[in-house]
């Protein structure tokens, strides 16, 4: 996130004008679709609070090829799931036991906080590549690529692996690293003409119509035109509650796209008509302005989206981001790349939550051009490439190889051991 963060370009108000018919018919047309979001909005908040993390769809692994497509809609809708028992208790508990030995034999893993780690920048220790390649691990991945449409759907049926971290937080002080946010593109949502192109029905104010499961249009997006370094889903490793440092979410990634994607076209009035500040009567179609709510700019790079309740009102992200239910380890949680998330400011448990990010990853070509270029750093034990490059791990005691892999699909899924016909 930017630390000293900079006025908006003055391009960015051409921009918008651009990319919104701001034509007195197209103008309406899109107000109208903004009030009739802020009135869903309003219903969805209230169902977030009613229901609590009940809300959050929840399956176990056994029954996924056999859902009810009335709850395979369910979990698109939320965009978000808890997949219970994908691995053995004690299997994912063995893992963490082995990944606090890797940490004590090489001390110099980099993670934060800086004086008591406990999210680490480590991607090839042996539990980590076992769970990655686990049989179950590959075929809840498989089964969640499915909801996604593509012309080439052989994509959809190959998952493949994207190395990422893993976090081992202990009960205590306010975690104030991973605020609401989402992943995967900032100002490229509304500047790149592949991303925005996901959120065109949005932006033409038909957002019922938008789906964030066309994959299709996504693969001519660019997520990261500024080079900005660094941009999950994860496997529990703990037995861990709402309260204890979980994830949360916002759980209607519909809804979500349509108000960030909307938000920048839309200022607050002054003074205010209606007495409630979310009122529809008090927000005004407004073009004149360069900023991008939600984003900020250092001068060089773009970070967010991250709402807060001062730039996304309508959210009310203090009130509505809703924790996952109770999770034990060998569950692994989902969500979908657009779905505002958030890590839990408060610890009030007894013992760590601890988490591997492992994301799922379909077969396409722009994936799988990235594979061939992670499993290089892999064999030399170097970060992946979409991380900041240094030794990493390279010379580390008990480094994970080859023949850490749990199955042969899990190293195809890493570009190993694939044989051309």
């Amino acid at each position: 996130m930017a630390t000293n963060p900079k006025e908006f370009p003055e391009r960015f108000i051409d921009l918008k004008r651009q990319i919104v018919d701001s034509g007195p018919e197209g103008q309406g047309h899109f107000i109208a679709a903004w009030n009739e979001l802020l009135r869903e909005l309003a219903i969805a908040r209230k169902n977030f609070k009613d229901k609590g993390s009940e809300y959050i769809p929840q399956v176990e692994f056994e029954e996924l090829n056999s859902l009810t497509p009335e709850k395979t809609e369910e979990i698109k809708k939320c965009g978000c799931v808890v997949v219970k028992n994908v691995v053995d208790d004690e299997d994912a508990i063995k893992w963490k036991e082995a990944v606090k030995d890797y940490i004590s034999a090489n001390p110099s893993i980099p993670g934060f906080p800086e004086e008591n780690k406990q999210f680490f920048h480590m991607y090839w220790s042996k539990s980590q590549v076992k769970a990655r390649s686990h049989p179950n691990v590959l075929a809840t991945q498989n089964w969640l690529n499915s909801f996604y449409r593509a012309d080439d759907s052989a994509s959809l049926k190959t998952p493949l692996v994207y190395a990422d971290r893993l976090r081992i937080r202990q009960p205590g002080p306010t975690w104030k690293h991973h605020p609401p946010h989402v992943d995967g593109g900032a100002i490229e949502r509304w500047e790149d003409p592949g991303l925005r192109n996901v959120f065109d029905e949005i932006l033409k104010g038909n957002w019922k119509a938008h789906d964030p499961y066309d994959l299709e249009k996504r693969l001519k997006a660019n997520s990261n035109i500024y080079g900005r370094p660094g941009q999950a889903r994860w496997l529990a490793l703990s037995d861990t509650r709402p309260n204890e440092g979980t994830i949360q979410f916002f759980p209607d990634v519909k809804l979500s796209n349509a108000y960030l994607i909307m938000r920048p076209f839309f200022r607050l009035v002054s003074p205010l008509v209606a007495e409630d500040p979310l009122d529809e009567k008090n927000w005004e179609f407004d073009v004149s302005y360069p900023d991008f709510p939600g984003i900020t700019y250092d001068g060089e790079f773009f970070f967010g989206p991250r709402p807060t309740d001062a730039t996304h009102p309508h959210l009310k992200v203090s009130e509505s981001m809703i924790s996952v239910p109770h999770v034990k380890p060998g569950d692994m949680v989902f969500w979908h790349c657009d779905l505002i998330h958030a890590v839990e400011f408060d610890h009030k448990g007894m013992n760590d939550s601890s988490v591997m990010y492992i994301p799922a990853a379909p077969g396409t070509p722009k994936n799988w051009s990235y594979i061939e270029r992670q499993k290089e750093h892999f064999l030399r034990g170097a970060p992946p490439p979409d991380f900041p490059q240094n030794d990493g791990e390279i010379g580390f005691k008990d480094l994970a190889n080859e023949g850490d892999f749990l199955s042969e699909l899990g190293k195809r899924a890493m570009g190993l051991g694939i044989v051309s016909a």
